[in-house]
């Protein structure tokens, strides 16, 4: 006997209503909010007795039920739905010059009114699509198509579980279409295709391809399967209600209503308020969690809009300001193998000089051996290369149906091509290693270079031309090398004057005041970055126990892992490190010892930050050193033991709980502020 054996049908009938909207109200606050209302399992349990109470009455399985996205059965094909209202397409403005005569035209057009405000939102690179909600109830789904009707993907759309299947109002419109963008975010595109090279399947080349792909299957249970979400951005057909008057009003309503938008949307007063916030976006776009490919600008009032009308069949009032094309074409002239720090051998494509983003490519990374040949690049191939802001730029697609008939495969090389040593793979291991250690000089050059660097013991001065400059002439071949360095060795150096010389000398005795973090860091040790370094520090707090630790010691340190741990203990015994690192320690590098008193004094040790945003001068990795570095800790969740909230752009839902717990809420200048203090 089940727990409904005994309810009277109309108890049932209840039942089944109050688990719909429990159930819903929990997809909300994960998917929208971002915001776990309930455990997991108290979500499956919830569900699941839904399911069970539907297969005993079929007659209670709604159309919007939450047990009704998984999807249903393939298709034939496509039908087609057409539009309440046109899905207009935009025009593209790709200068900040064609982004002013779009302003001055609509300022000719509404010369009577003495102000202007533009609603701005990032243009996401997905797949627009128009929902159709009838008495609050999602009814259908469409592609935009040619504008007047699109393909339907009614049960595919539906398989999305951030989309309302009811609207969050007791009022709704009669008839309303929602139009928006579905997307596959960017770590969601990541895993999957991991998961389709895994089971052999030909990955996607781009998040945009992947949405599209996934909505445009005939078995909705496919679309069900992938990572797809949607922000919407406007309204088509509205019947039996009213709306706002403005487009940045219109946007807080849907959300209301259940529905997820960008949380980047922001109401400007000019076009230089447009223009200052694409170059804000351009900053953090890499950063954010999904793919965008611009900034759109619309008149923010309606009756503004309905005046300007449209043009062909595009809006007067709206206009999309799109950042450079970070994909092009080009062809592969040749792949050489480059040696790293760790001796990792990494195929590099040379390649005919093309535009990417702004930029002249001539070079793109192909990662690791594993990734070559899955890829499949060979010499003379036509490649798609993308690049993103300052990641270097990578062959995403090989373009097979220009390739010459004459193309043999590139080969992982059995010697490493700098200095002769034997290359190494181990297991199923992706990367490929040289041997030779610090007698490859390709290996002691990314040392050195490392070392040296701004987020280690940052040697201003020491570039990397000039780090191969004191290679090459056989002046430094360890980190330590570089502290014995003098006027007369410098000297020896082309094109390094006595001025330069005695700068960078000034600059390398500088760097012998530094932080534990800093070192830990700059020694280059396996797997062992910002964070890492900074977490070392701060549970052992001096060099010497760290040194001494075992790996069950040091794997008692926060998100260490049996790996790092391996690599931190093999590093510390091995004896040439300790050679170098007592070298180090006895040119005077140094750092200060925080006694017991002073940790207790310090205003932000004990402290607990939890980071959402993108910050423009910090990743999350360097974010969370910098916190470490001064005793405080980064927790993932905002609770009542929260310290202090710093929001960077696209914060997410973690900023509205710390607004309902009165935690501080620090913007990046403001987080800097209290770094430096």
């Amino acid at each position: 006997m089940t727990a409904h054996e005994n309810l009277a049908p109309e108890a049932i009938v209840q039942r089944a209503e109050l688990l719909r909207r429990l159930i819903e109200r929990y997809n909300h606050s994960y998917y929208v909010l971002d915001s776990s209302e309930v455990p997991d399992g108290e979500y499956d349990l919830r569900l699941r007795e839904l399911q069970e109470l539907e297969s005993r009455f079929p007659q209670l399985a709604t159309p919007d039920s939450p047990t009704q996205r998984v999807g249903t059965a393939p298709a034939a094909a496509f039908a087609e739905l057409r539009h309440g209202l046109p899905m207009l397409s935009l025009d593209n403005a790709f200068s900040e010059a064609e982004v002013r005569d779009f302003d001055r035209r609509i300022r000719e057009r509404l010369a009577h009114m003495a102000s202007l405000r533009y609603c701005v939102e990032p243009k996401l690179d997905g797949l627009a699509v128009n929902v159709t909600y009838l008495d609050g109830h999602y009814a259908r789904a469409a592609t935009r198509g040619d504008g007047e009707k699109g393909e339907d993907i009614t049960a595919n759309l539906k398989t999305i579980r951030s989309l309302p299947l009811r609207l969050r109002t007791d009022k709704p419109p009669r008839v309303l279409e929602v139009r928006g963008e579905v997307f596959m975010p960017i770590a969601g595109f990541r895993r999957f295709n991991e998961q389709a090279t895994e089971r052999g399947e030909k990955p996607f080349v781009n998040p945009r391809n992947a949405a599209a792909g996934s909505l445009r299957q005939l078995d909705p249970r496919i679309s069900a399967a992938r990572p797809l979400d949607l922000f919407a951005y406007g309204v088509g057909e509205v019947q039996g209600g009213s709306l706002p008057g403005r487009q940045g009003e219109l946007l807080e309503e849907l959300r209301r209503l259940g529905l997820r938008v960008c949380p980047l949307v922001r109401t400007v007063e000019s076009i230089e308020g447009c223009l200052e916030y694409f170059r804000q976006i351009g900053q953090v776009r890499h950063q954010l969690a999904y793919q965008i490919d611009g900034v759109v600008y619309k008149v923010d009032d309606f009756g503004a809009q309905r005046e300007l009308g449209f043009v062909s069949r595009a809006p007067r009032w709206a206009i999309a300001h799109k950042f450079p094309a970070e994909e092009a074409l080009t062809k592969v002239r040749g792949v050489e193998f480059q040696v790293g720090r760790t001796g990792a051998m990494t195929p590099v494509a040379r390649l005919d000089p093309v535009q990417v983003g702004g930029v002249t490519v001539s070079n793109a990374t192909l990662h690791n051996i594993e990734e070559l040949r899955r890829k499949d690049v060979r010499v003379g191939d036509t490649v798609v290369v993308r690049r993103a802001g300052d990641v270097i730029p990578e062959v995403v697609e090989v373009l097979r149906e220009y390739r010459a008939v004459v193309a043999p495969p590139i080969e992982l090389p059995m010697f490493c091509p700098v200095c002769g040593s034997a290359v190494e793979r181990s297991g199923d291991q992706a990367v490929a290693r040289c041997t030779g250690g610090r007698r490859c000089a390709a290996q002691r050059r990314e040392e050195i270079k490392h070392f040296a660097s701004r987020r280690a013991l940052d040697i201003r001065g020491l570039g990397e031309k000039l780090v191969d400059r004191l290679v090459e002439a056989d002046l430094v071949r360890t980190p330590a090398d570089l502290f014995d360095l003098d006027l007369h060795a410098l000297a020896k150096i082309e094109r390094m004057g006595e001025r330069s010389a005695r700068k960078l000398l000034a600059s390398i005795e500088a760097a012998k005041s530094t932080t534990l973090p800093r070192f830990l860091n700059a020694l280059g040790i396996r797997d062992v970055g910002e964070a890492t370094a900074a977490a070392l520090a701060e549970h052992f707090g001096e060099l010497g126990p760290l040194r001494g630790a075992t790996p069950g010691e040091i794997q008692s340190v926060p998100d260490v892992g049996p790996i790092v741990a391996a690599n931190v203990v093999g590093y510390f015994h091995d004896p040439e490190n300790t050679v170098i690192l007592e070298r180090l320690l006895a040119h005077g590098i140094h750092w200060t010892r925080l006694t017991a008193a002073r940790k207790h004094e310090g205003r932000l040790v004990g402290k607990v930050f939890v980071l959402t945003g993108a910050l423009s001068r910090y990743t999350r990795e360097s974010a969370t050193a910098a916190i470490a570095a001064r005793g405080a800790k980064v927790s993932t969740s905002v609770s009542k033991r929260t310290d202090y909230l710093v929001s960077g752009v696209d914060p997410g839902s973690k900023i509205e709980k710390a607004q309902a717990l009165g935690v501080p809420i620090l913007d990046e200048e403001a987080f800097e502020k209290l770094l430096a203090s």
